[in-house]
């Protein structure tokens, strides 16, 4: 069960059920910080940054940051597609088939899913400026 999904009542809890509940979710948001650390190959002691105030692991990130991200990762999954299609083709051994239509399929996926997100923020855009002030 996912303590951080509970809400924050303390109506219907005594002090010290609120109390267990808080240091479960802080025990949590560590836990998930160290394994977020651990897959960055950053250092455990670096990561957790709890403090007693905010609930927050790591900064927030801006949305212009996030999209940014996304499509550098389209374009990285589209140039290795690329790459393993134009080392197939030249007859190296080395790279089967399989992965190069594996990763031909990822980029394609994230290509479609950033063209999604672009019609829905045009669309979002047209939208607000058609408003009436």
């Amino acid at each position: 069960m996912d303590l951080r999904l509970l809400p924050m009542t303390t109506a219907s809890m005594s002090p010290a059920q609120a109390a267990a509940l808080r240091a479960a979710q802080k025990a949590l948001a560590a836990k998930a910080a160290m394994g977020a650390a651990a897959a960055a190959g950053v250092a455990p002691a670096a990561a957790v940054s709890v403090s007693p105030t905010t609930s927050a692991v790591a900064p927030t990130r801006g949305f212009g940051e996030a999209l940014r991200t996304a499509l550098q990762d389209v374009s990285a999954a589209q140039n290795r597609a690329s790459e393993l299609q134009n080392r197939v083709q030249a007859g190296d051994r080395s790279v089967s088939l399989e992965e190069t239509m594996v990763a031909m399929q990822k980029a394609q996926i994230g290509f479609q899913a950033a063209l999604h997100v672009r019609n829905r923020m045009m669309q979002a855009y047209t939208d607000v400026m058609n408003m009436q002030v």
